[in-house]
């Protein structure tokens, strides 16, 4: 059987942290969290759990994940959110690949999204696929902050594990719109220190296209009121993240918004 480390990175996860430990017990040879000196109570709980814990200044979301995927020590590595935890079947699923053996670089899974208490099973919230199972040898964390994604640094194997990860993003309406803000502000600067520009096209139309995508395209209007509201805080993050982009071109301050 191979051993399998898994990765967490935290910042005053309270509430959530003892479920994903809880899951991830069973399958777990080592777990490292790297936290961001948080405030509450995350430190202690992590500590029960008997986890290898490291304080971590906050580098920006694909940094501070990359640490931790760093101080792993076994070759294979899962990596979680801490808003996050294993279904019964995925864990299942990690556990026949541990008897047989990893013979992958890399393993996918779905994400299902809890948003303000009910699953989202439509749009583009799911199936969410995930890189997450990686060869730490063979790739690392990539993507535009705060989007960060699992790549492999060159093409590789890679195989789909069933089960889902259960993904508790929000616990009430003014948590989206606090962190969607701060989101939009986060991905508007790395884009613009990508040399990526805004335009009048893409503020208009991009969150027509997202909208339709999200509602009609991929079945979010199945999810009634709440896979409408998804569709359209996509839709507005979208104007929302050119539009910062552009003032961003204008050399405006953040500080304004």
């Amino acid at each position: 059987m191979q051993n399998l480390s898994v990765a967490i990175i935290t910042f005053n996860e309270e509430k959530n942290i003892a479920r994903c430990l809880d899951s991830i017990k069973e399958i777990a040879n080592e777990i490292v969290v790297v936290d961001s000196y948080s405030t509450d109570h995350t430190e202690q709980i992590c500590k029960q759990y008997g986890v290898k814990f490291f304080s971590q200044k906050f580098l920006g979301y694909i940094e501070q994940k990359n640490y931790a995927l760093e101080l792993c020590k076994n070759q294979y590595v899962l990596c979680l959110d801490a808003d996050e935890c294993l279904s019964e079947t995925l864990i299942q699923s990690i556990k026949k690949l541990k008897q047989s053996g990893f013979s992958s670089d890399a393993y996918t899974m779905n994400r299902c999204t809890n948003f303000c208490g009910k699953w989202i099973k439509h749009g583009t919230w799911y199936p969410d696929r995930k890189l997450r199972l990686i060869n730490q040898q063979k790739g690392k964390w990539g993507g535009v902050n705060p989007h960060d994604k699992l790549e492999l640094k060159q093409k590789g194997s890679i195989k789909f594990l069933k089960g889902d990860i259960h993904h508790y993003s929000y616990y009430t309406v003014e948590e989206v719109l606090t962190q969607q803000n701060k989101f939009t502000t986060i991905q508007a600067q790395a884009m613009f220190e990508q040399g990526k520009r805004s335009s009048w096209f893409k503020l208009f139309f991009n969150p027509i296209i997202a909208f339709k995508s999200g509602y009609f395209l991929k079945l979010g209007f199945l999810d009634g009121a709440d896979g409408f509201f998804i569709a359209w805080t996509v839709a507005y993050n979208t104007m929302v993240k050119y539009y910062k982009l552009m003032r961003l071109q204008k050399n405006f301050r953040f500080d304004n918004f």
